[in-house]
């Protein structure tokens, strides 16, 4: 008999025996729709439960049976951009491999992404794909000790398989756009920096500048969320200062959105007075009243490489593939105007 086929399923029983309280204690604790407690006994009980594979409602987990044909995609809110075409891309690579996308949403704290996580295993998932993977995230981990198929989207841990966009490439060619354009005081604001895109970005930028013998100062790089709020903050301050900076590289459309906003705040016009790269480039970047330049993002490339790492987990251990990214320059960015 297969032995795959032949493998006990891990039940509350086990766990309970493995933890040393009861059964019923074990199901209230691992009830996924009923708040997590964080008691010692609790967190014993949750960690030994990962220890021994257990899952409620278990089904076949190797994605080579192609159990049920379904991925499951993990985001932290459909309300990003980002987000929601990362997963439509995904959903399209994944039927044209006869297998069915289904998304959840997490947010950013990790309680909520665990639960999110074992509700799409529950349902039938055969494989993940993460496209929520902080620098510090502890799900992945998990997921390589419980020898779930998973994949990492637009973003790497450096450990489990990675499909995601060349972050550093795409950073180096914004402001390398931004020098070639005459621009030498630069601001740059960067989204969280428990994110490897946020940090290969700013690597790539750096880089254009060290190439140019530019210097910037660490005041000029500003870190905060990838939201348009985020990039309104960032933009207020940088144009407040005696001697702004004439060109900004926004790690995220939302964010050079914001700047925008900030500079329009400011009565700096958009494309002359100051000029705004942005990254990603979402379908609003061109239709904004001032098109926004961008650093085009292959998502429907990262999904497709996702998938493929995903349906060949045994040879996908480790890999990280990254999609080439290219520039749109667009009218918000232009030549800087002299300063007296």
């Amino acid at each position: 008999m297969d032995a795959e086929l032949d493998r006990r399923v891990v039940t509350l029983r086990d766990v309970a025996e493995a933890s040393g309280v009861s059964i019923s204690t074990v199901s209230r604790v691992l009830d996924e729709r009923t708040p997590a407690s964080k008691s010692e006994t609790a967190q014993r009980v949750r960690r030994i439960a990962d220890d021994l594979g257990y899952r409620r409602n278990v089904v076949a987990s190797s994605l080579r049976r192609g159990a049920t044909g379904t991925i499951g995609v993990l985001v932290p809110r459909l309300t990003d951009t980002v987000m929601a075409l990362m997963f439509e891309a995904i959903e399209r690579a994944a039927r044209q491999r006869g297998h069915f996308a289904v998304v959840a949403t997490c947010g950013d704290e990790p309680d909520d992404e665990r639960r999110a996580t074992e509700t799409l295993l529950d349902r039938g998932a055969d494989g993940l794909i993460l496209a929520t993977a902080r620098l510090d995230d502890a799900l992945p981990a998990s997921l390589r000790q419980r020898s779930i198929p998973h994949v990492l989207a637009l973003r790497t841990d450096g450990i489990s398989p990675s499909s995601l966009g060349d972050d550093e490439a795409g950073g180096y060619l914004a402001v390398r756009h931004l020098i070639d354009l005459g621009h030498r005081e630069l601001g740059i604001v960067t989204g969280p920096w428990f994110t490897s895109s946020a940090r290969a970005r700013l690597a790539g930028a750096k880089r254009a500048l060290l190439e140019a013998h530019l210097e910037i100062d660490d005041a000029d790089v500003i870190s905060g969320g990838y939201g348009v709020d985020d990039g309104i903050s960032a933009g207020a301050e940088l144009f407040s200062r005696s001697r702004p900076p004439t060109a900004v590289f926004a790690a995220n459309d939302n964010i050079a959105i914001g700047v925008i906003a900030a500079a329009h705040h400011r009565g700096l016009a958009v494309g002359s007075d100051v000029s705004v790269v942005g990254y990603n480039d979402i379908p609003l970047a061109a239709r904004l009243p001032v098109p926004l330049s961008s650093v085009h993002t292959a998502f429907d490339q990262i999904a497709t490489t996702a998938i493929e790492l995903l349906l060949s987990p045994a040879g996908s251990a480790g890999a990280i593939r990254s999609a080439l990214p290219t520039l749109i320059p667009r009218s918000s960015t232009g030549r800087p105007t002299t300063r007296s």
